[in-house]
C-alpha cells in the first residue's frame, strides 16, 4: 500500500519541482529582460505541473491511496506553481523602475493574486471535515480554481509579449503594466469570490460515441496546429474562455432567478456570516 501512496506524491513533486524551476530561473535574470521567448517556455511547464496536479488526484482516486499528507503536499505545490510563479514572472517581464508610484501598484497587483490564491486553497481545504468527502468534487468549483488562474494570468502576460499581438498593436510598458495588474486583481477576486466553475472532470456531452470521437479528433488537430504555431494566442482563448464561459453563465443564472433550474449549479453561493 506504502508503494501506491508514493505514486501521486511523486508526481506531485516533480509539478512542484516544475514551478520551483520557473521561479528559480526567472529570478536569475534581470528585472525587464524576461523575452516572449522566456516566457513562453515558463508557460509551458506550468502547464506540465498542470497536468501533474490532474494526474495525481486521479491516480490517488483510482487506487483509493487518498491521505490528508498528499493533500496537504498538493495545496502546496499548488500554492508554489500557480500562486507565486505567475506573479515572480509578471514581476520579471516588466521594465519599472523601483520606487516608483507604478512599479507600487504592480507589485501591490501581483501580491493581491498570490495571497488570493493561498487563500483559495486554504478554504477548498477546510471546507470539509472528512478528507475523503474533500477528495470528492463536485461539478462545479467555487471560486477559480488556482491552475485555472495561472494559465489565465501567464497567458495574459505571454499575448501582450507575443510577435502575433505587437505585429497590430503598439502598446507601453506602462499600459502593459497596468492591464496585467488589473487581470492579477480580478483573477485574485474570483478565486476568493463564490462565483461557480465548471469541473472538467465532470463534464458529460450528450452525442454519439462516434460523433463525440469526431468532434474530439478535430477540436485537437485545431489545439495542436494552434499550439505549435499560435501558442500564446490558443493558451489565452482557452484559458479566459474557461473564465467568461463559466462568469456568463453565473450571470444567466442570475437573471433567471428561482425560476430557472437548468443552471442552478451555477448559482453563487450566498456570502458566509
Amino acid at each position: 500500500m506504502k508503494q501506491i501512496y508514493l505514486v501521486p506524491n511523486v508526481i506531485t513533486a516533480f509539478g512542484l519541482a516544475c514551478g520551483l524551476f520557473v521561479i528559480f530561473k526567472v529570478n536569475m535574470i534581470e528585472p525587464g529582460t524576461g523575452s516572449f521567448e522566456m516566457v513562453q517556455k515558463a508557460a509551458l511547464l506550468l502547464l506540465l505541473a498542470a497536468l501533474a496536479d490532474f494526474i495525481d488526484g486521479a491516480i490517488a482516486r483510482a487506487f483509493n491511496a487518498q491521505s490528508e499528507f498528499g493533500l496537504m503536499f498538493d495545496s502546496l505545490s499548488d500554492a508554489i506553481s500557480f500562486g507565486v510563479a505567475p506573479s515572480v514572472l509578471l514581476l520579471k517581464t516588466l521594465s519599472l523602475e523601483q520606487g516608483t508610484f507604478i512599479s507600487f501598484i504592480v507589485a501591490s497587483g501581483a501580491m493581491v493574486y498570490s495571497l488570493c490564491g493561498v487563500l483559495r486553497l486554504v478554504r477548498f481545504n477546510v471546507k470539509s471535515k472528512d478528507i475523503v468527502e474533500l477528495s470528492l468534487q463536485n461539478k462545479n468549483f467555487t471560486g477559480l480554481p488556482i491552475p485555472a488562474a495561472a494559465a489565465a494570468a501567464v497567458s495574459a502576460n505571454l499575448f501582450l509579449l507575443s510577435p502575433f499581438f505587437l505585429n497590430y498593436f503598439e502598446i507601453s510598458n506602462i499600459l502593459r503594466a497596468s492591464i496585467l495588474t488589473a487581470v492579477n486583481i480580478v483573477l485574485g477576486y474570483l478565486m476568493v469570490g463564490k462565483w461557480k466553475f465548471p469541473s472538467l472532470k465532470h463534464l458529460r456531452f450528450k452525442l454519439p460515441s462516434f460523433h463525440l470521437a469526431f468532434f474530439s479528433v478535430l477540436l485537437a488537430i485545431f489545439v495542436l496546429y494552434g499550439i505549435f504555431y499560435f501558442f500564446s494566442l490558443v493558451l489565452a482563448l482557452i484559458a479566459w474562455g474557461y473564465v467568461i464561459l463559466a462568469l456568463v453563465l453565473s450571470i444567466i443564472r442570475i437573471i433567471a432567478g428561482k425560476k430557472s433550474s437548468t443552471l442552478k449549479d451555477f448559482e453563487p453561493e450566498d456570502e458566509e456570516e
